[in-house]
């Protein structure tokens, strides 16, 4: 069996008691939520025998491990069951609603990425200079700031005062129609579609809560490539590479920065975990319909099945998340991770 296949199969093997774990503890904290379902659902004016007939329509009535093993019994269908705020399958609410996150999650990565990798590595080559007290700076302002705060000032600045960016008010205004769903993000689905338009509207609604989330992104990747190039270009191998003769972008490039790419990659794994978790603010500030919006609203009125589908849903993309930084371990040093 290819090493790689060994290694996708062990990391899946491994990852089935934490699914499991993960459906008992969100089963478990939801049925000690506040509020019940079956109240809500009834209605304010419903009386105690409406609100216990529609508790047992729903099997809430049950006792938990009863309860427990009906919810694993339609799990193992691919049925998350049925959103009371929707009235929608959740797995069709989840469906609909992650690419939005996703989409606004990725590009905020790899904005912050792009900024945080180059401030690293800048900062690092040049200890105590201008650029690396800028970037302890940025990194100390974007820990500093709670997403929420910092999605606030710029729609006030850029919204409000300057007037140049768009209504924070969803994914694409009521201007632009949305593109046929391909992938489900609009900036692909637009490009294939070939409607520029929709294009542009869906990347100026995306920019705001883009760059609030990736100031609270950039900060962690960007100390973290500091300290790993630090690091590796106090090596051995970079005085032999140096006393060698190689050229100046050769050694830092090509041997520094690769060298700092582990410890980089696993910060990028983490932060792409904690943006889905700060994206509940930004989709809430933005009004992003994202899962984020969505996990909030659940929360709010007990829905059961919508909040468990949540968290079952970011289980599965941290543990997929988990398996693509061991896969990039290995693309980045074959040593490591395939035996």
């Amino acid at each position: 069996m290819p090493t790689r296949l060994k290694l996708v199969l062990g990391r899946l093997a491994q990852a089935v008691p934490v699914a499991f774990g993960v459906v008992l503890i969100s089963f478990l904290l939801t049925r000690a939520l506040p509020g019940d379902p079956a109240a809500y659902f009834a209605g304010p004016a419903a009386d105690e025998a409406s609100i216990a007939e529609i508790r047992a329509a729903l099997g809430l009535d049950q006792p938990l491990p009863v309860q427990f093993l009906s919810y694993l019994s339609d799990l193992a269908r691919g049925d998350l069951g049925q959103s009371l705020s929707t009235g929608q399958p959740v797995a069709q609410d989840l469906a609909a609603r992650l690419p939005a996150s996703l989409e606004l999650t990725l590009c905020a990565l790899l904005l912050s990425c792009l900024v945080a990798l180059p401030l690293g590595v800048a900062a690092a080559t040049r200890p105590g200079s201008w650029i690396d007290h800028a970037c302890r700076v940025l990194v100390t302002a974007g820990v500093s700031l709670p997403t929420f705060f910092t999605g606030i000032v710029l729609v006030y600045v850029f919204y409000y005062l300057l007037g140049i960016a768009p209504s924070p008010l969803g994914r694409l205004d009521f201007m632009h129609l949305p593109p046929d769903p391909v992938t489900g993000f609009y900036l692909i689905d637009a490009a294939v579609a070939g409607d520029w338009a929709a294009w542009r509207g869906a990347l100026a609604q995306l920019a705001l809560p883009a760059i609030t989330l990736a100031l609270f992104t950039l900060a962690p990747i960007a100390r973290m490539t500091r300290a790993a190039m630090l690091s590796a270009l106090s090596s051995d191998f970079i005085r032999t590479a140096r006393a060698a003769g190689l050229t100046r972008r050769k050694v830092l490039w090509g041997y520094g920065l690769r060298n700092a790419l582990l410890p980089v990659v696993t910060t990028l794994g983490m932060v792409f975990s904690f943006s889905l978790g700060a994206n509940v603010l930004v989709e809430k500030v933005f009004s992003w319909p994202g899962i984020g919006s969505y996990a909030v609203e659940a929360l709010v009125v007990s829905d059961y099945a919508a909040v468990q589908g949540f968290v079952l849903a970011m289980a599965l993309l941290f543990v997929a998340l988990n398996l693509v930084v061991d896969l990039a371990y290995a693309l980045i040093d074959p040593r490591i991770g395939l035996n």
